[in-house]
């Protein structure tokens, strides 16, 4: 992913108000973050641990994605749970569901998709080994190549933001 300042990343926000992007916090080493290593960028807001953000790359510019954690959030040291958007298998307090309210009028409405991803949306490190999850039996093997797990994963990523513009 391509180097994005704090005015691109407000400015791509497509399911909340320009007030609620002004107001959200970037991620606290946003100086430090490894861009080359990113195909996306996903943060807990550090102002409020049950909001999270998505910025990803799309055809007109970067898209913004605002999300909240569902409050039926499962943690139990026993399971285990999957990610839908990079399919990396964690403990289940690894993944969480996140809500992301729709863009336009059906937003307002307080109509949702939600997703379970990895609960630091930090995928794209999961992807490249650069983090590992927390499994209690170590990680699954797959015979994907990497590029083909990140194409996996930005399809499935893309196919979420879609359903939040309303374009699926």
């Amino acid at each position: 992913m391509d180097p994005l300042n704090e005015k691109v990343i407000r400015h791509s926000f497509v399911n909340c108000t320009k007030g609620e992007a002004s107001r959200l916090r970037l991620p606290l080493d946003f100086g430090e973050l490894p861009w080359e290593d990113l195909d996306f960028l996903g943060w807990v807001d550090p102002g409020a641990l049950l909001r999270s953000h998505i910025v990803m790359p799309g055809p007109d510019g970067p898209r913004g994605i605002t999300l909240r954690v569902s409050s039926a959030a499962r943690k139990s040291a026993v399971k285990s749970s999957m990610c839908q958007i990079c399919f990396t298998g964690h403990a289940s307090s690894g993944v969480n569901l996140f809500v992301a309210p729709l863009a336009g009028p059906a937003g307002r409405q307080g109509n949702t998709v939600g997703v379970y991803a990895c609960a630091d949306l930090a995928c794209s490190l999961y992807l490249r080994g650069k983090r590992q999850p927390k499994l209690r039996f170590g990680r699954y093997e797959e015979s994907l190549t990497l590029d083909e797990r990140i194409t996996r994963a930005m399809d499935n990523l893309n196919k979420f933001a879609d359903k939040v513009v309303g374009a699926a």
